[in-house]
């Protein structure tokens, strides 16, 4: 019988700051799942959530073809027994559907305000961080909004206003259906908060989001003790008594948590294949190998294909061509040792709940920025299932599955790293040359990080090889060598990210090392963009 979590629904209206609404609500014991704002009642029905969250957005209520809920929904959500918060935009929702008023702000509110309790109840009943919060405690929160409440619906109070926001945060605790809404009377069980709870800005957001879950009635079961059980129970039911399964192991966190999730679950009947393209970090290779000895039941299948790689890179500078080739190779190779093995019956993917997001976002489809090196069309051509064991988790969480699990700290701490390898960090041609000299710069600077105790408080750092040589001066010699970027960035879910203030005098040092140790460099960049406009990796 697998476990059943209580769930939390957020509805997407295109935030930016969506999927944090989740993570703060999972980080306080309860499952949060999101779903696009125009999803099908019938979708919303089967998770039977015991609360609702309509989250901010982009967009003004009351311009044309803004996003709103459909009747039937607008019903569900507002006039049900479940609890229901709105945050910015997610508030207009409401209130518009209720019956009440926004209008453009007369003084948009970007950044940090101050709000002021006038009543303690609702979002406001306890606010306070040294007891229990009184009228008039101002609290400092994180405004992001171009418009506001002009006039409330029937059965709302206001609970806090800002300077600019006459309501920063409203409440209903009556409980009523569709009925009253037409006919103006109260409307039921919500809260409305102007400011966004889920950002750090926000200082008692967390406290806010913990009390709304308490009058929801969770229990907070959520954890990854509990997760671990029922992951394994859905993975034993559908690889079956005697399915095989395929693990392409990269030695990331995602691929060695999902593998080692998947062998807690069937043991000996999972596959790991490490496939080595020639276009990995130094010494990469024997660090899978050691991670990973001992660890499997099976031992891991190495595969020698660097040459394989390269040859297909060869006289290739377009990004895309350069992912597209890698993919397809890697399809090759992993067929061929598949092949090998005897085949099998599923494929192990490290899907994480970012990548199920925005299939599905209330943004819509976007522009491809870049192909994402993944198996791709391996299991239509192997006839395989997919084994999805990390779809519900962000990252964070697969680090902490990681730990619970037991696997080394240097797994699940390890930066991300792009499918192709250091091909999209070779700008230009990719050649055997190129990677070894920027393997021997990167190491440098990963050693440094380390050394400097920064690398846990980094998502990436690495170095990027320019097509690029320049003029230098070594002793009384002209050089003309070539310039590597430094990229190092701070980031929550890769979705964007800020780069990462080093100090100088690490930078400093890395530059030294680099120039004098690594020969065929000359001079070193520091790359200070964010993403957006930039990506995290430069191709």
């Amino acid at each position: 019988m697998m476990i059943k979590h209580e769930t939390l629904l957020v509805l997407d209206f295109g935030s930016q700051v969506t999927q944090l609404i989740a993570r703060r609500v999972r980080e306080l014991g309860v499952f949060a799942e999101i779903l696009p704002y125009d999803a099908p009642l019938e979708l919303l029905r089967s998770h039977a959530p015991k609360g609702i969250i309509l989250s901010g957005g982009p967009s003004s209520i009351y311009d044309e073809g803004a996003p709103r809920l459909a009747p039937e929904v607008l019903d569900w959500c507002l006039g049900g027994e479940r609890p229901v918060l709105g945050i910015c935009y997610g508030m207009f929702v409401m209130v518009d559907g209720l019956g009440g008023k926004v209008r453009p702000a007369t003084e948009r509110e970007f950044g940090h305000a101050m709000i002021t309790v006038d009543q303690a109840k609702g979002p406001m009943a306890e606010i306070a961080s040294d007891g229990p919060t009184q009228v008039g405690h101002q609290e400092p929160v994180w405004m992001s909004h171009g418009d506001e409440v002009e006039s409330l619906p029937p059965g709302f109070e206001t609970v806090a206003h800002s300077r600019s926001c006459a309501h920063a945060a409203i409440y209903s605790g009556s409980k009523a259906g569709s009925e009253t809404r037409a006919t103006g009377a109260a409307s039921g069980g919500m809260w409305g908060v102007q400011f966004h709870p889920e950002v750090t800005h926000t200082r008692r957001g967390t406290a806010l989001l913990g009390q709304f879950l308490d009058l929801c009635g969770f229990s907070r079961d959520w954890s990854m003790g509990v997760f671990v059980e029922e992951a394994v129970a859905r993975i034993r039911e559908q690889v079956g008594d005697t399915g095989t399964v395929l693990c392409g192991l990269s030695g990331g966190v995602d691929s060695s948590v999902a593998a080692a999730l998947v062998e807690r679950a069937i043991g000996e009947r999972l596959h790991c294949i490490f496939v080595d393209n020639g276009l990995l970090r130094k010494a990469e290779r024997q660090q899978v190998e050691a991670m990973f000895a001992g660890r499997l039941h099976n031992p891991l299948v190495v595969a020698d294909a660097g040459a394989q790689f390269l040859a297909q890179l060869a006289g290739v500078t377009d990004p895309e061509v350069k992912r597209k080739r890698i993919g397809a190779t890697f399809i090759e190779v992993f067929d061929e040792h598949a092949h090998a093995l005897g085949g099998a019956d599923f494929l192990v993917q490290g899907t994480l709940y970012p990548d199920v997001i925005e299939s599905v976002s209330a943004r819509g489809p976007s522009a491809t920025i870049k192909t994402h090196h993944n198996v791709g069309g391996l299991p239509e051509r192997m006839k395989m299932g997919v084994v999805e064991p990390l779809r519900e988790l962000f990252k964070d969480e697969v680090r902490k599955l990681g730990v619970h699990l037991g696997l080394p700290e240097a797994m699940v701490w390890r930066h991300p790293f792009p499918g192709p390898g250091l091909a999209v960090r070779v700008l230009g041609e990719v050649t055997e040359a190129r990677c070894a000299v920027l393997r021997e710069a990167d190491a440098i600077i990963i050693d440094e990080v380390v050394k400097a105790g920064l690398y846990r408080d980094l998502w990436q750092v690495f170095g990027v090889l320019l097509p690029v040589q320049s003029v230098g001066v070594m002793g009384d010699a002209r050089t003309y060598e070539n310039a590597l970027a430094v990229r190092a960035v701070q980031s929550v879910d890769a979705m964007t990210a800020d780069w990462a203030h080093l100090p100088y005098e690490l930078l400093g040092t890395i530059s030294n090392r680099i120039i004098n140790e690594v020969r065929g460099i000359n001079r070193v960049c520091y790359d200070i963009s964010s993403k957006p406009p930039a990506t995290i990796e430069w191709e």
